[in-house]
């Protein structure tokens, strides 16, 4: 099963490339493209109906999505799981959509949101292929739009967000297998970013603080040396190319990670896609380990 994802993939999207392009509406599904609602008298039936072919319900790219075939790091995985040893190559997956939910409700034209981020490594490349952890990251936020033509800092937002972020394994601390270790490793935090453009160069400015206490801490208490309380991220857009930098960290612990990606535009919507990372806390799990890994594969948003 080693690469038999991976020839599925490719092979699915190089046999997309070859079949002819129709006339079909981009937003239409395959299923439906034969479905006329031009005679249908009903107002109301016609509107909804045109909803439901256009698919549309709301729900929009957050952070990039993307799937990322072959990952691989300095050294092998550390495998807290009895009778299981992890490979140091393996796949990346991420899935993140938001949703809004209201707008304009100070008289701002300020826009709430809720989103999710499903962030999932695949040891693909060993027997079994077992996920070696998927992170779970709902949040709930709010963006004020900026228009800055005074400053020189050229703002173009502000957002308030309340996070949470969890790998969803049980505590593991009393389980005599797992040698005192804790599988179990979550955090919630409040942050916000202020985000400033200079042509094509965005750059998000976050700040951040863990919230209800030190027991929401009590499954990684040292987690906010890893994981930082300043982050930027710069995104630079040259022709169909984008580059991505960002550097968070801890500034009394030195510790923290910088993350580099590449993409460029494909058909059907598709983006090569590449990614460079070193640091800590690249996984939950993991957090208090340092890794550099170089990912590649396909986003299908930026």
């Amino acid at each position: 099963m080693k690469f038999y994802i991976i020839v599925l993939l490719l092979s699915t999207y190089l046999y997309a490339e070859s079949v002819p392009v129709r006339n079909t509406p981009a937003n239409v599904d395959e299923s439906k493209s034969q479905i006329k609602i031009e005679n249908i008298a009903n107002d109301k039936s016609k509107e909804n109906m045109q909803k439901w072919l256009n698919g549309n319900f709301g729900l929009k790219p957050y952070r990039s999505n993307y799937i990322l075939p072959f990952g691989i790091a300095n050294s092998k995985y550390v495998s807290h799981k009895p009778t299981v040893s992890y490979d140091n190559k393996e796949a990346e997956l991420q899935v993140s959509l938001k949703l809004k939910v209201a707008d304009n409700l100070l008289g701002l034209q300020e826009k709430y949101y809720v989103s999710y981020t499903h962030h999932a490594f695949w040891q693909i490349y060993i027997n079994s292929s077992p996920f070696r952890e998927s992170i779970y990251n709902p949040e709930a936020f709010v963006i004020f739009p900026i228009s800055d033509r005074t400053s020189g800092l050229n703002i173009r937002s502000l957002k308030f967000a309340i996070a949470h972020q969890s790998n969803g394994q049980p505590n593991t601390t009393n389980i005599p297998i797992f040698n005192g270790y804790n599988l179990s490793k979550s955090i919630n935090y409040l942050y916000t970013t202020l985000t400033l453009q200079h042509g094509t160069l965005l750059t998000d400015l976050t700040l951040r603080a863990p919230y209800l206490g030190a027991g929401d801490l009590t499954d990684n208490p040292d987690i906010m040396k890893y994981f930082g309380y300043t982050k930027a991220k710069f995104t630079y857009f040259y022709n169909k190319n984008m580059f991505s930098l960002m550097v968070r960290g801890n500034i009394s612990s030195l510790k923290g990670a910088v993350e580099a990606t590449y993409s460029y535009p494909l058909p059907h919507d598709t983006y090569l896609y590449m990614k460079f990372f070193s640091g800590y806390m690249e996984s939950l799990v993991d957090y208090n380990r340092e890794v550099t890994k170089f990912s590649i594969g396909f986003s299908f948003s930026r």
